[in-house]
């Protein structure tokens, strides 16, 4: 089994691996790196969310986000203001299902020194710990809202295909609706997470 540390060999994800269901999608997104400009970091926590029959989804109750879906290839950034407090990024997932993916964690591999000087804490464990402390650190804002994640090299995704990674599904954070799915993805032992998997 690899770990997270143990992740190097890496291509681009394309297009084609966003074009499924959110949730499969979710899942296979632990273990790939998100690089972010001078930073990256192995996604190590995600929640996903289904365009139709998911009360706490923003296509639920914004037709904005319905709207986003319906101008946007799947692969795009989805980056909105949460409770007036910081950013959240998400990734457009169209297929059999359409949604989205939340970026909840990483674990910092570069740009370490930056994502510190931008959210002024030290320890490792709290950079990304959390999807306002991963926009914060990687200083991703609504000028990132609706940018292609699978055509520039600065802003995307890299995985290895042959990968394989011990993922951990439990219910979803901080919501109220829809709060009993088994939609929230973890790298299994992360010490990196938002929050640790209750057993």
């Amino acid at each position: 089994m690899k770990t997270a540390a143990s992740f190097r060999k890496k291509q681009l994800v394309r297009r084609s691996f966003f074009q499924r269901d959110p949730l499969s999608c979710a899942r296979d997104l632990i273990g790939a790196e998100l690089i972010w400009g001078d930073c990256a970091g192995i996604v190590v926590e995600v929640e996903a969310y289904a365009a139709i029959d998911d009360e706490a989804a923003h296509t639920f109750t914004r037709p904005s986000a319905r709207s986003f879906i319906e101008r946007n290839k799947a692969g795009a950034a989805y980056v909105y203001f949460s409770y007036g407090n910081h950013w959240m990024l998400n990734v457009l997932v169209k297929g059999k299902a359409n949604g989205f993916v939340l970026f909840r964690a990483i674990e910092p591999l570069r740009g370490i020194e930056l994502m510190k000087k931008r959210r002024g804490v030290d320890d490792l464990r709290q950079l990304c710990s959390g999807p306002g402390k991963l926009t914060q650190a990687l200083d991703i804002t609504d000028q990132h809202h609706e940018m292609d994640l699978c055509a520039d090299p600065r802003h995307c995704f890299v995985s290895d295909a042959k990968g394989t990674f011990d993922v951990v599904a439990d219910k979803r954070i901080g919501i109220s609706r829809s709060a009993h799915l088994l939609w929230r993805f973890t790298l299994r032992g992360s010490t990196f997470v938002s929050r640790a998997v209750k057993r």
